[in-house]
């Protein structure tokens, strides 16, 4: 294949990366945790700990995991936020030879249940404020060993019991709960000093993280992603970051702020992994929708990399006290899981001087398979180019590349793309290629220098009266009217045109009005483009990495 948007890669960043430079991810792992063991690894509420202390503690684990009777590549759940305990316990998992399922806290029943099913997961390990609903599934499901942890632990006496004690009783946030077979976090560790950890051997193809996705289909997957695809992509976006990391004042550790879940992709490979890789420092952020803590923790920092949505860069822009916040150390702020808005944008690099730096991916591609360059100074308004050792294609309905410029559904081939979805050949089949391309269900267009823009899901288009309309760009026009705050477009039914735009809007003016929002969009979109139906909300319907939702705001339109 050509790779024609080699040309656009600013000088040092490499072609291809050399995915098998590790057996696995525990080598790459292990490598670090001996490399930079004086080192601070992670902090959490003032609480550090260092790679020493994240190798021993998962060891410990470790140990007391195999000493179970598990066996090789047997699925152990994590159901925990952004809290110390996570990265100690996905690198016991990983060191154990078993395989990570990462798991949304906030998740109901019904969804926890599917996925501890789907998954097979034999043990879990669950923050106690969400015990209560692992017990109301836990008899359905293959669990047999349960592990609770709880906020204040780690912190250290007295910290600890105080953390526990607002936690518990003055915030009320851990609902009553039986689990009486469950082991504590720290007895594991306690009991776990006690015994021999049997290392074990792993192969590149052994499967490190089931990362269950939606997808198109609305049935929960799991990616099935091994241990080279996620050192593929730690090895893509270290190559990648080097042009803003390299740029004077260089530092010697970089801290990362680890806002995003770590249950999602994103997070996982760019804090997680990515930061072992080079030795930073990750802030974890337990509760990045409390915005006004979560900017009282950055100013306690210097910080050089701040990965997020474009939610969470709009809210926090949108905060009064984010001037407090000392950014002249920011190197890259990275955007993804959703389209990074221009207006957002460029208060953003007003507000910090930098950039947000836009790239894209998937579960199904370990996330990252294309990036603006890191070097970028200014908004380009595109997903960026593929990294280095991906293809990307662009192709038709018939699985055919389109021309240069067309629009046609983004295929992405490269080390980091997935084994395929846990115990679904069929689901594999209908995703990927003959000659391996995962079609990702989304539309985009790439130029004659290889940056690609994306148009929108496929299932999200609006056809109104035979035309085309992509959510992404009616949104795109309305954030740009200065009193919205958030908006969201989706298609609703019309007897005259099959469908009509309309647009959801969370106000940052109260005086914003419907006739304002008409008048911007007719000066700025065609015809068939304006939004019908204008509505304006308190909030948006969005993930807990801070996605708006379209599909909830289609479904209330249906059930209307």
């Amino acid at each position: 294949m050509d790779k024609f948007w080699l040309k656009s890669y600013p000088s040092g960043v490499p072609a291809e990366i050399n995915p098998d430079q590790y057996k696995s991810l525990v080598q790459l792992l292990e490598e670090s945790f001996k490399k930079f063991a004086s080192r601070n690894a992670y902090v959490c509420m003032d609480k550090y700990l260092t790679y020493a202390e994240v190798d021993m503690y998962s060891q410990r684990m470790a140990a007391w995991l195999q000493s179970r009777g598990l066996q090789k590549g047997a699925r152990v759940a994590i159901m925990m936020p952004n809290v110390l305990q996570y990265p100690i316990a996905i690198a016991a998992i990983l060191r154990a030879g078993y395989t990570v399922v990462n798991v949304n806290p906030l998740y109901t029943p019904r969804e926890l249940e599917h996925q501890l099913i789907d998954s097979g997961s034999e043990a879990i390990i669950v923050l106690e404020n969400f015990a209560t609903t692992l017990e109301q599934v836990l008899a359905k499901t293959p669990i047999k060993h349960v592990v609770v942890a709880n906020m204040g632990e780690m912190l250290g006496f007295p910290k600890s019991l105080i953390v526990n004690f607002v936690v518990r009783n003055v915030k009320k946030l851990v609902p009553a709960f039986s689990l009486p077979n469950a082991v504590r976090f720290m007895d594991v560790l306690a009991q776990g000093s006690k015994m021999t950890f049997k290392p074990v051997p792993a192969t590149p193809t052994d499967v490190a993280f089931l990362q269950y996705t939606g997808g198109t289909t609305g049935v929960s997957k799991g990616a099935t992603l091994t241990h080279r695809n996620i050192i593929a992509n730690v090895l893509q976006s270290e190559a990648w970051s080097q042009p803003a990391l390299a740029k004077a004042p260089v530092v010697e550790q970089v801290t990362i702020v680890c806002a995003l879940p770590l249950y999602h992709i994103f997070a996982l490979t760019a804090c997680a992994m990515w930061g072992t890789r080079v030795g930073a420092l990750n802030i974890l952020i337990p509760n990045p929708r409390d915005i006004g803590g979560f900017i009282k923790e950055l100013c306690k920092y210097k910080i050089n990399m701040l990965p997020a949505v474009n939610t969470l860069y709009n809210a926090l822009l949108n905060h009064p006290d984010i001037g407090k916040v000392d950014f002249s150390a920011l190197k890259i702020s990275n955007g993804g899981g959703m389209a990074v808005q221009q207006s957002v944008n460029d208060k953003w690099k007003k507000a910090t001087g930098t950039c947000i730096i836009e790239g894209y991916g998937l579960s199904e591609t370990s996330p990252v398979a294309t990036c603006n360059r890191a070097d970028l100074t200014e908004f380009s308004g595109t997903i960026g180019l593929p990294v280095p050792s991906t293809d990307i294609a662009i192709l038709d309905d018939d699985g055919i590349p389109v021309a240069l410029g067309e629009r046609g559904e983004i295929a992405i081939r490269g080390p980091q793309v997935m084994a395929g979805y846990w115990n679904r050949p069929d689901e594999t089949a209908r995703v990927m290629t003959p000659d391996g391309f995962f079609k990702s269900g989304d539309v985009g267009i790439m130029d004659a220098n290889g940056y690609v823009r994306i148009v929108d899901r496929k299932k999200d288009m609006i056809l109104v009266s035979g035309f085309n309309v992509y959510p992404t760009e009616i949104e795109e026009v309305v954030s740009g009217i200065p009193g919205v705050l958030e908006c969201a477009c989706i298609g609703v039914p019309d007897e005259h045109s099959g469908e009509a735009v309309k647009v959801f809007i969370v106000r940052k003016d109260p005086n914003l009005t419907t006739e304002k929002v008409m008048e911007h969009c007719k000066e700025q979109l065609t015809g068939y483009k304006k939004p019908k139906y204008i509505e304006f909300r308190d909030e948006l319907p969005k993930t807990p990495v801070g996605k708006i939702l379209r599909r909830v705001l289609r479904d209330e339109k249906k059930a209307a």
